[in-house]
Parts: C-alpha cells; sequence; structure tokens
C-alpha cells in the first residue's frame, strides 16, 4: 500500500457510508472548493466512467485547454485519483491538503476527504475544465455537492454495488440520474428501456435538457475507424486508442461531450489516438508478467471490469480478437467476494478460454470458490495461489492469449509488480 493510502486508512472511517451531510460540512469548513472549480463535466454510471472521462480529457487538452480530473479509485499510487492541471498531483501537495482538512477536526470517511482534497487542489490552481468521476451512485456520493456543473453525464447503467444501490435497475438509474441539475444538459450514453424512462423522469423533475445516443447522436466503428453522426455532422474519425467494440461507445459519448464544449473536430480526432486509461484491456508487454507473456509469444492484456455488463464487453472484444487472430485462450480472474461472479462467468462462457482463479490483497473471493462459479458456467477452471502460478500454468498449457481480468485491485497489483507498468 502507498504511503497516502495508509495515512488516508489509519485516519479516516473506512466505511462507505452514501450521505452528503458530512460533505457539505467539510467543504464548508474548506471555503466551499467546490464552487470555485473551472467548468466541470461531472461524470457518473455503472461501467465506462473511467473511459469516457479519459477520453473527455484527451480530446480537450488535445484542443490545448488545460484540464484537472477526478478519477476513482486508484491502481497503484492514490495520486492517480487526482490530476491537477494536466498531472497527478505530488506526495507534497496532496499530504498538506489532507493536513489543512484533518486539521479541521470534521469526521469524515476516505472518499469524502479524499473528494474534498480533490476539490481543494482542483480550486487553487488554474484550469480550463474539471472533469469528475462520481464514486458510487450518484444522488449521495461525494461529489455530488457540485450544484451547478457545466454537462452531466451518465455511461451506461446496470446492476453492480447492489448492498448501497440496491438489485432494481429503476433504482440504480435514479442513484445515477441524480446528478442531474437543473439547466446542465444531460448527455447520456445508450442505456436499457427501463433505465432512460428513469433517467428522463429524473431529467424532467429538474428541467435539464437531454441529448441521448441512439436519438439525437451515434457512434460506430466503421473502415477501421470510428464514425460519429448528430443532427447536424457526420465525422469520420480514427479509432479509439483504447481497445474493444465497447470503447467506440464511449468514445462517442466523449465526443458528443466534446462538440457541446465547441471543440474542433482535429482535437476530438487527435484525442482519440492519444487517450491512455490503464487496466481497461490494456495490452502489458513490460514489467515481470509481460516479459514472461513475451517469453512464450503469448499476447497479455489486463482489464478491470467486475459486474456482468463489463463481462459482456470483455466476451465481445476477447471474440473479435479470435475471430482475427485465434489463439488458445485463458483467463485469470479474480473477484470482489461481494461481486456477481456468476454473471461475470455466464458472459464468458461461450469464450472456449481455459479460467485459473486467484485472490488479491482485500475482500477478495477465494480461488476455490470462484473456480467453482466458473465451473458451474460451463468453464474449465483450476485454482491457483498466485497470478505468477496461474500465469505460468497458463504459458505452459499453450495459452497465446491471456486476459487478466476481473478487478480493478487485481490490475493495480499487476500493475504495480514493477515501476515501468505504474500509471502515469
Amino acid at each position: 500500500m502507498d504511503p497516502i493510502s495508509e495515512r488516508l486508512r489509519a485516519r479516516h472511517p473506512q466505511r462507505i457510508d452514501l450521505s452528503l451531510d458530512r460533505m457539505r460540512t467539510l467543504c464548508a469548513a474548506l471555503g466551499d472548493p467546490q464552487r470555485r472549480l473551472p467548468p466541470v463535466v461531472h461524470v457518473a454510471g455503472t461501467n465506462g466512467k473511467g473511459s469516457t472521462v479519459a477520453f473527455i480529457r484527451a480530446i480537450a487538452e488535445a484542443a490545448g485547454l488545460t484540464v484537472h480530473a477526478y478519477t476513482s479509485p486508484h491502481l497503484v499510487r492514490f495520486n492517480e485519483r487526482i490530476r491537477v492541471a494536466g498531472r497527478l498531483i505530488g506526495d507534497d501537495a496532496l499530504n498538506g491538503i489532507l493536513d489543512r482538512i484533518e486539521a479541521l477536526d470534521v469526521e469524515a470517511t476516505v472518499f469524502e476527504s479524499t473528494t474534498a482534497a480533490a476539490f481543494v487542489a482542483m480550486s487553487e490552481t488554474p484550469a480550463d475544465l474539471a472533469v469528475v468521476e462520481v464514486g458510487l451512485g450518484g444522488v449521495l456520493d461525494a461529489s455530488n455537492v457540485i450544484e451547478r456543473p457545466l454537462l452531466s453525464v451518465i455511461t451506461p447503467v446496470d446492476l453492480d454495488h447492489a448492498e448501497f444501490l440496491g438489485a432494481s435497475l429503476r433504482g440504480v438509474a435514479a442513484e445515477k440520474a441524480g446528478i442531474l441539475k437543473p439547466g446542465a444538459r444531460g448527455l447520456i450514453a445508450r442505456q436499457s428501456e427501463e433505465a432512460m424512462a428513469v433517467i428522463e423522469k429524473a431529467a424532467q423533475a429538474v428541467h435539464a435538457p437531454l441529448t441521448v445516443m441512439g436519438v439525437d447522436f451515434d457512434a460506430w466503428a466503421e473502415r477501421g475507424g470510428m464514425a460519429f453522426q448528430d443532427q447536424e455532422r457526420f465525422l469520420d474519425l480514427p479509432a479509439p486508442a483504447l481497445a474493444g467494440p465497447h470503447q467506440i461507445a464511449n468514445a462517442g459519448l466523449a465526443v458528443a461531450v466534446a462538440l457541446e464544449l465547441d471543440l474542433p473536430e482535429s482535437a476530438i480526432a487527435e484525442g482519440l489516438r492519444a487517450v491512455r486509461w490503464p487496466a481497461r484491456l490494456q495490452r502489458v508487454t513490460a514489467g515481470p508478467y509481460g516479459a514472461a507473456a513475451r517469453a512464450a509469444d503469448a499476447e497479455l492484456w489486463l482489464d478491470g471490469g467486475h459486474n456482468p455488463h463489463a463481462g459482456r464487453a470483455l466476451a465481445e472484444a476477447l471474440a473479435e480478437r479470435q475471430a482475427r487472430a485465434p489463439r488458445p485462450l485463458a483467463l485469470i480472474v479474480g473477484m470482489l467476494a461481494n461481486k456477481d461472479a456468476g454473471g461475470f462467468f455466464e458472459a464468458l462462457k461461450d469464450s472456449g478460454a481455459a479460467v485459473f482463479t486467484v485472490r488479491f490483497d482485500g475482500a477478495a473471493a477465494e480461488p476455490d470458490a470462484l473456480a467453482a462459479v466458473a465451473r458451474g458456467h460451463g468453464l474449465g477452471a483450476t485454482p491457483c495461489g498466485s497470478v505468477e502460478e496461474a500465469l505460468d500454468r497458463a504459458l505452459r498449457l499453450g495459452a497465446g492469449r491471456v486476459a487478466i481480468c476481473g478487478s480493478l485491485y487485481l490490475a493495480g497489483e499487476v500493475l504495480g509488480a514493477a515501476r515501468e507498468t505504474w500509471p502515469d
């Protein structure tokens, strides 16, 4: 664990307690930094939030804008969550802000404290734009003290975090739609009919105009690139640098945001080519795991998706790659114990992959139990003691394409194994 994460865990409650009361009190004691941010693009959703934030940031920076960004969770170092004027916040600056927060003696959870720290850092450094990702839900997420975003963005909504958001898609959609604010346009990814009905009702209640993917604009893969069309224009764009068919939808949503910001087509194209976002179908070639795969002439991929919707996206991406260049496929899977492992494996049951299950530090599912779930969905699965063991077994059995997947925490351990693979 990095030093700043250790500090936060030692000094703040670890619980997740969705409420805005403590956050409002904390922000007020800090002079309400959330009211002194540059124009904010607020991003909620179940899957694709981080990728969409990365696309928006890359396009805006390609247009010459200075951009702040707040995302979660981090993979290796806590600093990854806060990007100030295009750069990860430094240890000294972050520790200094945390000193100020802790001196207030206001009770706050880790996420509330770090969200407040992000707002302080972003309010004290000039920038043209701030892109803020919701941590959990929307209505009561700590980031929702932002009262007047420039734009509200909702990526695809699906079931996740049932212990906090419930097991009803309508309920989850209502939570996500809580970021919609009066007068701020909402840009909405393609949704199920059930989720979209809830979002539309919430938008009407606060008089937020909506621009909806599949209705007002759309994006699709075309001739090795990406096409975007809305009611006014057609753009012929390069394929996004992030891998997987699902990234076309995330990129399309970001392009719609960019056009709302009046950013030029040249910057949109440059941003799509330049975007980077680790652990989202990331090809790993460096570090000990990358070296082991290279030595076996195998591809190694890393993906942090951890719910059925993400499993479907991973399955589609792997199927597309397998259709172009078939190779024996293996999955190294670790998941939190509270995740829907059955739904995740159901999405991957037709992949033909050999599955190796592992655990990681924290509240991970036990490899034996995870392997049993995989077998219940028709996948051959072997529990292993570590990622190293699982990768070695997969490669010795002839896997030519290996995906380490199921959790961003697992992805963080993989990237944290060597300094050269740390996200920057």
